[in-house]
């Protein structure tokens, strides 16, 4: 079964954190095994210098990932982040980001997917992430 943005979007207003929502995220595609989600440029978010946080950026990976995980599985269930692991590249300044989740691998207790987080401004990759969930449900 295909998941709709509309259904990933309900997702990510069902399950997250009020201070996640405040990231603005929205969904932009889900495929297979893949979303992609835009994290708004705000100026909220940016740090010392005029930069996007590196904070928001893994948060957006981390939502990123549910929203993949789910549209892999065909519906949300319960899960966890075990690991997250993401190198910066570059500063993003005053440009929305897209980030694009890809399950690479998805087990009956544990999913593994990659990131990349790319400046829409300039098509740069800005960070790349990798994580790994359990799947509780």
């Amino acid at each position: 079964m295909t998941m709709t943005t509309a259904e990933a979007d309900k997702i990510l207003s069902a399950n997250f954190a009020p201070w996640v929502l405040e990231l603005g995220l929205s969904v932009q595609s889900v495929e297979g095994h893949r979303a992609v989600l835009r994290l708004p440029w705000s100026d909220a978010l940016a740090r010392e210098g005029g930069a996007l946080s590196g904070q928001a950026l893994m948060a957006a990976a981390d939502t990123a990932t549910v929203i993949a995980v789910s549209a892999a599985r065909g519906s949300y269930g319960p899960m966890t982040t075990v690991q997250q692991s993401t190198s910066f590249q570059r500063a993003v300044i005053g440009s929305d980001v897209l980030i694009e989740a890809v399950v690479t691998k998805l087990g009956r207790r544990m999913a593994f997917a990659d990131i990349a987080m790319t400046d829409e401004a300039s098509g740069d990759i800005a960070a790349r992430a990798s994580t790994v969930y359990a799947l509780l449900g």
